[in-house]
């Protein structure tokens, strides 16, 4: 009897609906020679750092680094019961071998791989490696699995991910709190990430609007040229009076062909980015739509990073296409065309290809029916993706029309369209969409008539001067903060590298996610203008933190290495090695920005700055201490001299203290003679560097 094991329970329904396992149990399904199971996300995870030692319960600065030796793994309580299901069937003697059936790809792999080594589980397993659900594509796929070994490197990689994700977070995020007072989270994607939101907050702060004028030449002919950019308008101005007395004539004329290609089919991070501009979904929606279309068998695999296909499919295109087109309501009256070698390139299809509708798709009408709005959305958005890709190319014939007034050469452009190709696809589905549609950037080029040839004259032209103002970037939008995560880094990589950027198809999701619920960055706006702004909190987080956790560029080559390892071109153990390093460099910084109270203001009354750091003292019920938690600054109000002595120290005191030195204390009660004295407290520090106080008396 063997064993499949999905990730999700829908997934394990689908597959028991092929194999006719019908009967249902207690966290599984169950046949007659198969036995099919399902894991919830990742039911066996890293541990936090005080399942090594109760001490990392505590935050403190001379824990850090904290490097586990061996690596410790839990099971959450919220997952424990189907872990124990699982763990009962992987071992139970009827079970021969497993068939491992989790998402194809990196995620998918470690979710399988830890909940097997947890469950001290020896069988030999197979993978299950499919990108449709589809009937036939899982029986093809279960014709032709391979043995877990051939997944290892995958594993590795995996692996590497998480422990590097685990490491540079706790620690960083321990280092950062503790330093700046709030906690910060810190991680190797989600900060870079923010860097970049933050940088385009900082150039939109600094940007400093520039007026320009032109003049506009109106030649009474529905024909509006536009002389060139003035800095001073006084210039422009003078070119429009003498404009406004001279007449104008057609000194040449431009024409040239134009072509726009038809657009690569869709990967997960284009298809979360046009989502977010047409419909204003985040990308964590758009990914939950997309595997919901994946799991009722209307789409192929979601978190692809491809955007072609291989050379097998190419035989079933046309007859997909002419499908799809009849199944979608605003293309069923036109007639696709294919062009196969668009789409096809085998070399750029990595573990999954693009994302497109299946081939059953089209007959699935009740179910397309029963579809929500946003599944309905994204499903035909990739079907007319796929429509588009497959198509001709948009072509036009642009015309600039140089015109002279006074001797000064005016001009404009006018397009003809020639063929619409795959835009005529495009427009179909954007006009399904009526006003639901988010705007979308639209040629305002007029049609030029065909009389206006060289030497055609404007006899009475009237010149207008038009002011006009340079612009800021940008706030960024999810659609535009996914393809900065996907380019990251792109210019510095080689040529040929595979991945680049920072995070994966499949993360960059929920890092956004991440950032937003730790308040580092906020949602602005209503659903289709809404953009993504760094919180005071991420803006001063980002102000504190070093290159080497900012840079988009490191973590990019993290990435690039991480899938060198899946390919078996570098070992675990050195990228490892250079994240440990890289960790215990960082803690030994302890060193505050010298805005840092400024940044992060204190939560108590700052009563001075702290001798050792510099961070503000703040009162505590038991004494005074620094707010830097990697400091060990601190007096007690009855310590030392001072205890039983009926005279605490007080904020007075411990200001006094700071800016000069010593404070005098009198009417202290000596616990040996039951007398009152005076004396002077001189700030001290003992030989391990902590303070106290030396008394002399007069």
């Amino acid at each position: 009897m063997e064993l499949i094991i999905t990730e999700k329970a829908s997934v394990a329904r689908t597959i028991a609906s092929v194999l006719n396992v019908t009967e249902r149990a207690d966290g599984y399904l169950r046949g007659r020679d198969t036995l099919i199971s399902w894991c919830i996300g990742h039911l066996v995870e890293l541990a936090l750092p005080e399942a090594y030692d109760p001490k990392y319960v505590r935050w403190r600065y001379k824990d850090l680094p904290i490097l586990p030796a061996q690596w410790q793994y839990n099971v959450s309580e919220a997952t424990k019961k189907q872990f124990g299901i699982l763990k009962s069937l992987m071992n139970d003697e009827r079970v021969t071998g497993i068939i491992c059936a989790t998402d194809a790809g990196r995620e998918g792999e470690l979710i399988f791989r830890l909940v097997y080594e947890k469950a001290g589980c020896q069988k030999p397993v197979r993978r299950l490696w499919i990108s449709s659900m589809e009937e036939s594509a899982i029986r093809d796929g279960l014709r032709s699995m391979k043995s877990m070994s051939d997944y290892d490197n995958l594993y590795r990689a995996a692996l590497c991910r998480s422990q590097a994700d685990w490491l540079i977070g706790m620690n960083a995020t321990r280092l950062y709190s503790l330093l700046y007072g709030p906690t910060l989270h810190v991680g190797r994607v989600m900060t870079p990430t923010l860097a970049m939101l933050s940088a385009r907050e900082a150039a939109i702060s600094d940007f400093k609007p520039e007026s320009f004028y032109t003049v506009k030449l109106d030649t009474g002919r529905d024909v509006v040229a536009q002389s060139e950019r003035y800095a001073d308008l006084n210039d422009a101005r003078r070119l429009a009076d003498s404009c406004n007395h001279n007449p104008a004539v057609v000194t040449r004329v431009e024409h040239k062909q134009r072509s726009e290609n038809a657009p690569a089919l869709y990967d997960l991070t284009a298809l979360q980015r046009d989502a977010n501009k047409l419909f204003g979904y985040t990308a964590q929606q758009t990914m939950e739509y997309a595997q919901g279309l994946y799991e009722k068998k209307l789409l192929t695999y979601p978190r692809s990073d491809s955007r072609h296909l291989t050379h097998d499919m190419e035989p079933s295109l046309r007859e997909l296409a002419a499908r799809v087109c009849g199944a979608l309501p605003f293309a069923d009256s036109l007639e696709p065309t294919v062009h196969p070698e668009q789409v096809i390139d085998d070399s750029k299809v990595t573990d999954h290809h693009a994302l497109i509708p299946t081939v059953t798709m089209p007959g699935q009408t009740s179910t397309i029916n029963a579809l929500t709005t946003g599944e309905r959305d994204l499903l035909h958005l990739v079907c007319t993706r796929m429509l588009c890709a497959l198509d001709d190319p948009f072509l036009y014939d642009e015309t600039i029309l140089h015109i002279e007034c006074a001797g000064h050469d005016f001009t404009l452009k006018g397009r003809k369209v020639l063929q619409m190709g795959w835009k005529r696809i495009w427009y179909a589905f954007r006009g399904s969409l009526g006003g639901r549609l988010a705007d979308e950037d639209a040629s305002s080029e007029p049609s030029i008539p065909e009389e206006m040839t060289e030497g055609f004259e404007f006899p009475f032209p009237q010149a207008a001067v038009a002011e006009g103002k340079t612009t800021p970037p940008g706030h960024h939008t999810e659609a535009s903060i996914l393809h900065a995560m996907e380019t990251a880094g792109a210019k510095d990589m080689p040529e040929d590298a595979e991945r680049r950027g920072i995070g994966t198809p499949a993360t960059r999701a929920a890092i956004l996610e991440k950032l937003i619920d730790t308040k580092l960055v906020e949602r602005v706006g209503d659903r289709r203008k809404r953009v993504l702004l760094p919180t005071d909190k991420g803006k001063a987080l980002i102000a504190v933190l070093p290159e080497k956790l900012r840079s988009a560029q490191l973590t990019a080559e993290w990435e690039q290495r991480l899938k060198r390892i899946e390919q078996g071109l570098e070992q675990p153990e050195d990228f490892m090695r250079d994240i440990r390093q890289m960790v215990i460099d960082l803690t030994r910084d302890t060193r505050r920005a010298e805005d840092a109270d400024q940044l992060f203001p204190p939560l108590r009354e700052r009563i001075g700055s702290c001798p050792k750091c510099g961070a503000a003292i703040t009162e505590r019920p038991q004494g005074f201490m620094c707010e830097n938690r990697t400091c060990d600054f601190a007096l007690w109000k009855d310590g030392g001299i001072l205890k039983n002595a009926e005279k605490p120290l007080t904020s007075s005191d411990i200001r006094e203290l700071l800016e000069k030195g010593a404070v005098k204390k009198t009417g202290l009660l000596s616990a040996k003679t039951n007398t009152k004295y005076d004396a002077t407290l001189h700030l001290d520090y003992g030989e391990d560097g902590r303070p106290r106080l030396r008394p002399t008396f007069d």
